[in-house]
């Protein structure tokens, strides 16, 4: 398990360059001057060139990416051109949010959506099977926004039950748990229909495998043989799923975010870029990054627990 991980993590380091190099070309080849940015539009020239100076961009390129890299290594990652707060402190607000919402909306989909989509497979072809797939169907057709909408206006509206604006404060306080239902049940009704049509997919392909013959041949009960023999060997490619909806979760549910005015890094890459706030950007570059290997990371090591054989 443990060369694994070091495995894993020696494979994310050129990936985690080549993310530098991206964040790094950002403000060199993206339309405006950063300086112009900082200094202002009123700004004399004489200011844009000594902002530029002090920001190190009249320098030569490769320099500039050295003092950058040295930079990251830090931890330093500079100031927000507009708020001139640090960039740190900037995604470090926003992160908690993002990271909340994102759990809270796998929490609880992720278990109903491996449970509807194992029922699924064992009764193929019966009505419940076609009452899930039709579910699936559903949620995956449906936009975020018009379930968003839908549940403001019957369980915040309709029957006034939940607040849906804002964010008062952290899951485990009431008012926070509160705020928190709606954005996470959006989500969630989204990511239910395509992990019980993979489960459902996977667990009829092992169902016919040797083994599982073997299984119902000992006389082992049904419901045994289908989640000790069956699901487990199932779940690798659902919780490959799992792990890239968890990726665009952690990149920012903009669209949830933006109608529950959600705090979260979604909302704030879309104003740094619409605001031309490189720097910001370049920082939520790289935590995107790191949020990925991350998740990876994490689904490398249940693959070893769930298939001994990917340790090999």
């Amino acid at each position: 398990m443990l060369r694994t991980i070091i495995d894993r993590l020696l494979l994310s380091i050129p990936v985690l360059l080549g993310v530098l190099l991206f964040g790094f070309l950002l403000l060199q080849l993206v339309p405006g001057d950063p300086a112009r940015v900082v200094a202002g539009p009123t700004a004399t020239p004489e200011i844009v060139a000594q902002i530029r100076q002090e920001m190190g961009l009249d320098r030569p390129v490769l320099v500039q990416f050295w003092a950058y890299l040295e930079r990251m290594a830090q931890g330093d990652m500079g100031r927000s051109m507009i708020s001139n707060k640090t960039v740190t402190s900037e995604l470090g607000a926003a992160v908690g949010p993002t990271v909340e919402l994102m759990l809270a909306s796998l929490v609880w989909s992720v278990p109903i959506g491996i449970a509807m989509g194992t029922a699924a497979a064992v009764l193929r072809g019966s009505l419940a099977d076609r009452v899930v797939m039709g579910l699936s169907v559903a949620g995956v057709s449906l936009p975020i926004f018009f379930i968003s909408l839908l549940l403001i206006q019957y369980l915040g509206v309709v029957w006034p039950i939940f607040p849906f604006i804002g964010r008062p404060g952290p899951w485990y306080t009431p008012e926070g748990f509160m705020a928190l239902f709606l954005p996470a049940l959006s989500l969630g009704l989204i990511l239910i229909g395509p992990v019980a049509r993979m489960t459902r997919s996977s667990v009829l392909e092992v169902l016919k495998l040797d083994h599982v013959r073997t299984a119902r041949a000992k006389g082992l009960s049904e419901i045994r043989v289908v989640l000790k023999h069956g699901l487990r060997n199932a779940l690798i490619p659902v919780i490959t799923l799992i792990g890239l909806q968890a990726g665009y979760l952690l990149g920012g549910a903009v669209v949830t975010e933006t109608i529950f005015s959600w705090p979260g890094l979604g909302r704030l890459v879309v104003g740094a870029i619409l605001s031309s706030d490189f720097t910001v950007a370049q920082g939520a570059v790289l935590l995107f990054a790191l949020g990925f290997i991350t998740i990876n990371l994490i689904i490398d090591i249940l693959y070893s627990i769930l298939d001994p054989r990917v340790r090999k």
